[in-house]
C-alpha cells in the first residue's frame, strides 16, 4: 500500500526557517510529480511547491522567492525549505504525489496525500 509519510512541521517564529519532508512508502513504479499543498483556516487548499520527474518545478507567487523544492529520487522523498517565514504561511501543509504503480497486468497514474503537518508562524 501506498503511503506518504510527512515530517517537520512545528511552531516557529516569523523570519526563521523551517523544512518540510515527505517520504513515499510502498511498491511503485515510478514518481511522475511530488509537491506540497496548503490549507489556512477558511481558505481553499492551494500549491506551494510542485518538482517533475524532470526536476521542473513550480511555486505559487507568494512563496518563490522563500521556499525550494527538492527530489531525492533514489529515496523517494522531497524536502521543502522554507526561510523568511511569515505569519500568513501558518496553515496544515499536506505533501502531494503523482505515483505509478502496476498490479502487474495494468500501470496506474494516481494522485496520493498525505495527512499533513501542522506549520504555524507567529508574529
Amino acid at each position: 500500500q501506498v503511503q506518504l509519510v510527512e515530517s517537520g512541521g512545528g511552531l516557529v517564529q516569523a523570519g526563521t526557517s523551517l523544512t518540510l519532508s515527505c517520504a513515499v512508502s510502498g511498491s511503485i513504479v515510478s514518481i511522475n510529480a511530488m509537491g506540497w499543498h496548503r490549507q489556512a483556516p477558511g481558505k481553499e487548499r492551494e500549491l506551494v511547491a510542485i518538482i517533475g520527474r524532470d526536476s521542473s518545478t513550480k511555486y505559487a507567487e507568494s512563496v518563490k522567492d522563500r521556499f525550494t523544492i527538492s527530489m531525492d529520487n533514489e529515496k523517494k522523498a522531497i524536502d521543502l525549505q522554507m526561510s523568511n517565514l511569515k505569519p500568513e504561511d501558518t496553515a496544515v501543509y499536506y505533501c502531494y504525489a503523482e505515483i505509478e504503480t502496476t498490479d502487474y497486468s495494468s500501470h496506474y497514474l494516481s494522485p496520493y496525500w498525505g495527512e499533513g503537518t501542522q506549520v504555524t508562524v507567529s508574529s
